[in-house]
């Protein structure tokens, strides 16, 4: 179903519905999960994968072969929301602060300055700007149409005019298969280590006897048969007349499962794939609980906390409760970083029901919020577990856990969600049920995940790289994908760099990441969903949970280092039984997540694109000549936001003037760590990031083991840890004790030490028996120890 620019408002949020055909898709590849009888294992060959020749045709027409066998299922997902509920709070519902750093005037200054100051530079000079004509353009798709044919490899059609002289040999493709065969399989073994997933398979005996007496029984049962219609769970007729309204009429193998289990208290931990309706798996046992609570002012508790990551997911799943909510009479308060704080101070004195909530800011109002607690918290849901399981939010979640009564029900989520318990022990689950749906660390069936391969000349740094991606991010996004696509990149600074680049070319675009204002963020989302924007730049802030309807690709800048940030980022496409398409840029040090991509991937699911050197040679030479434009544009708005930053102190000035008494008789805010304690959670938090997203640091561990074979790749990694000073001192006292277990030269004499006396060691040998022994010759002793005679 083809999706207009301008959608309505309506579209903020997604729930999935699933056919069989997913039941089917879950059970065969569980199968395929399972190992070989024949014990070889398989090798992933992206040569065996289709290719596809980018011939300019636009990614909505590469969708319309599939319309047709899509048509019923997409008209299920055509379903009306009332206004109250659908659209996504403007400025004035989120209650932003009327000035300072965070509120209006400051976006309005940061928003629209760049946008203006692009405009400004467009109109003063001349974009150079060379794209090629219809005819080079078909003349180039001939071309690549017949390398094709002739049998090329991965990324071979994308050298960005990098030929091999017919006299050389040709060079190494490092994201193909090594011809050494036992290379290769000692490669492999050490991606399996890497890649491999945390279940029952991979664990050891230990680990799973632990997961067994740490888990419910009822894990390991069968799922029982799947239900035909959320009327068949019984629910209040209320919830069920806010699910028909919605267009909802089948549950997802997730929703199946998760329910019964939820309605009966139970704990879980729950993992499926993205845009397989994990939010309406939690929020409907909820609401069907709290529906049978007792009312009025005296009865009124929080009773629900719900912990999200980022503000963008918890917005939209207090959004998603509303409306399933709109006619029970439960209460959603939201509280995030961005919006007012008097404002969440006032809702949260009227005890709502479902309190849905970052760390951060829920911990600032546990602390400063008067008569504000925990203690009548009934269940706990922590959306994205894997994430708040990470060392960098682990102080905050420790402070929320121990805020909580201990008798409660905990529910974790994630497409990604692990099983260690390890982890999983401090949030104190009791017997929790396991409730992986999906293969663990798998993709939606319904998305094709397409790799472009980015081959700098050889010898050529960094920057050169950097070139010929922004090149082929331009071509792919000036010729195939032309809108309501999300490019994902790594950092905030590049993201801000390609908004520059893509407004000097004229493509419409907005950034997404953290060091924009929240009212910025939304407003980014909001034009993004509406049609407004063709483009979303965004960092991982927007890989998890965002359900932007109509999105028709995912690229992803570079690939990150780790698969989990992978899957997240291509599964904002592809949702709710619709088609999606993916597209990652592939270096030289992607090659083991893109063979771990592929091992877990059904071979129909991934293609080859094939990029036009010409083309992408073309916007190699314009995005060397912006930079100038784009250095110029920068300055400017560095200098603009210091007059910003100016004007904002002088404000602060006036205002503790004129309000002085005021702003004094205010209680200082507290934080339940110190300023070093906080300020090491950040550098954890961003050290995490970077593992997650950075491969330079993979790809000088690579470098220096390159060439050696495991055995003596394991005894440099100890001699690097004996060389540490820590270990200097206990090392050294090692090796001489070990040295004085060695055995001394053959035949020399080693007198009895313990067994003589103190007067015989410190008696001196006098000249005479030293000569005498020089004589005697070292084999002059029988075995008894007794001097024979010389023959």
């Amino acid at each position: 179903m083809m999706q207009k620019r301008g959608r309505a408002k309506h579209d903020d949020f997604v729930m999935t519905l699933d056919s069989d055909e997913e039941e089917e898709r879950v059970e065969s590849n569980l199968k395929r999960a399972e190992p070989s009888s024949k014990g070889k294992k398989a090798k992933a060959r992206i040569s065996e994968r289709e290719k596809i020749v980018d011939d300019g045709r636009s990614a909505a027409n590469a969708h319309s072969a599939n319309a047709t066998e899509n048509l019923e299922m997409g008209q299920a997902f055509e379903f009306d929301v009332a206004d109250e509920y659908s659209a996504l709070p403007t400025a004035q519902d989120w209650n932003f602060h009327a000035t300072g750093a965070s509120g209006a005037n400051h976006a309005d200054a940061s928003g629209t300055a760049v946008d203006e100051i692009i405009a400004r530079h467009r109109e003063a000079g001349k974009i150079p700007v060379e794209m090629l004509s219809t005819e080079e353009e078909d003349a180039l798709a001939s071309d690549l149409e017949s390398e094709e044919s002739g049998g090329e490899e991965f990324g071979g059609a994308a050298r960005n005019n990098v030929e091999d002289d017919e006299g050389e040999e040709e060079e190494e493709d490092p994201l193909q298969e090594p011809k050494d065969e036992e290379a290769e399989e000692e490669e492999e073994e050490e991606e399996e280590e890497a890649f491999a997933d945390d279940d029952d398979m991979s664990d050891d005996d230990e680990t799973r006897e632990r997961k067994d007496a740490y888990f419910a029984q009822d894990a390991k049962e069968e799922p029982s048969e799947p239900k035909v219609s959320f009327a068949s769970f019984r629910l209040n007729r209320n919830l069920q007349r806010a699910i028909a309204s919605l267009g909802f009429e089948k549950p997802t193998p997730i929703q199946a499962r998760t329910i019964p289990l939820a309605l009966a208290g139970k704990d879980s931990v729950a993992s499926a794939v993205t845009g397989s309706g994990k939010t309406a798996a939690f929020l409907i046992p909820i609401l069907e609980r709290l529906s049978y609570r007792a009312k009025g002012a005296e009865a009124s508790k929080s009773r629900v906390l719900i912990l999200c990551p980022t503000r963008e997911l918890a917005i939209q799943c207090a959004s998603v409760g509303k409306a399933l909510a709109k006619y029970t009479g439960i209460r959603f308060c939201l509280c995030v970083g961005g919006l007012s704080l008097k404002t969440q101070e006032t809702e949260l004195k009227t005890r709502p029901d479902v309190i849905v909530a970052t760390p951060g800011r829920l911990i600032d109002h546990m602390r400063n919020s008067a008569s504000f607690g925990l203690d009548d918290i009934e269940i706990l849901v922590i959306d994205e577990a894997d994430r708040m399981l990470e060392d960098g939010f682990e102080a905050e979640l420790n402070e929320i856990v121990q805020a909580c009564p201990t008798k409660r029900q905990t529910m974790l989520f994630s497409a990604t969600m692990t099983d260690n318990v390890d982890q999983l022990v401090r949030l104190s689950l009791d017997r929790p049920v396991r409730l992986f749906v999906d293969p663990k660390k798998s993709t939606n069936a319904n998305l094709v995940q397409e790799f472009v391969r980015v081959r700098a000349p050889s010898g050529a740094d960094r920057a050169v790289e950097e070139e010929q991606r922004a090149a082929m991010l331009l071509t792919l996004c000036m010729r195939t994908f032309r809108n309501q696509v999300i490019i994902f990149v790594r950092s905030k600074k590049l993201a801000h760099q390609l908004k520059i680049l893509f407004g000097l070319l004229g493509l419409s675009a907005s950034e997404l990441h953290g060091d924009l204002s929240q009212e910025q963020r939304m407003q980014s989302l909001v034009h993004f969903r509406d049609g407004k924007v063709d483009f979303l730049l965004a960092t991982d802030l927007a890989s998890r949970g965002i359900d932007i309807r109509g999105v028709q690709a995912v690229i992803n800048y570079d690939m990150p280092a780790q698969l989990e940030q992978y899957l997240h980022r291509v599964g904002r496409t592809a949702r709710a039984g619709r088609q999606g398409r993916s597209v990652t840029l592939v270096g030289e040090g992607d090659r083991r997540l893109l063979k771990a991509v592929l091992k877990r991937t059904q071979l129909e699911q991934v293609k080859h694109r094939l990029l036009p050197p010409d083309m992408v040679q073309k916007l190699a030479n314009t995005v060397v000549s912006l930079k100038p434009e784009m250095d110029a544009i920068l300055e400017e708005e560095k200098e603009e936001r210091a007059l910003r930053q100016a004007e904002m102190e002088l404000r602060k000035g006036e205002n503790m003037i004129a309000h002085k008494d005021e702003i004094y008789s205010r209680p200082a805010r507290t934080w339940f760590q110190s300023e070093k304690e906080k300020a090491a959670s950040k550098d954890i938090a961003r050290a995490e990031y970077i593992a997650k997203v950075d491969t330079g640091k993979r790809k000088q561990e690579k470098d220096r083991f390159a060439g050696l074979s495991r055995r003596k790749k394991r005894n440099k990694l100890m001699r690097e840890e004996d060389a540490k000073e820590d270990n200097r001192e206990i090392l050294a006292s090692i090796r001489s004790a070990k040295r004085a277990q060695r055995p001394k030269e053959l035949g020399v004499y080693e007198p009895n030490v313990k067994k003589q006396s103190k007067a015989t060691k410190k008696r001196k040998p006098t000249k005479a028996t030293q000569a005498a022994a020089k004589k005697s010759g070292t084999f002059s002793r029988d075995m008894s120890g007794s001097r024979g005679k010389r023959r």
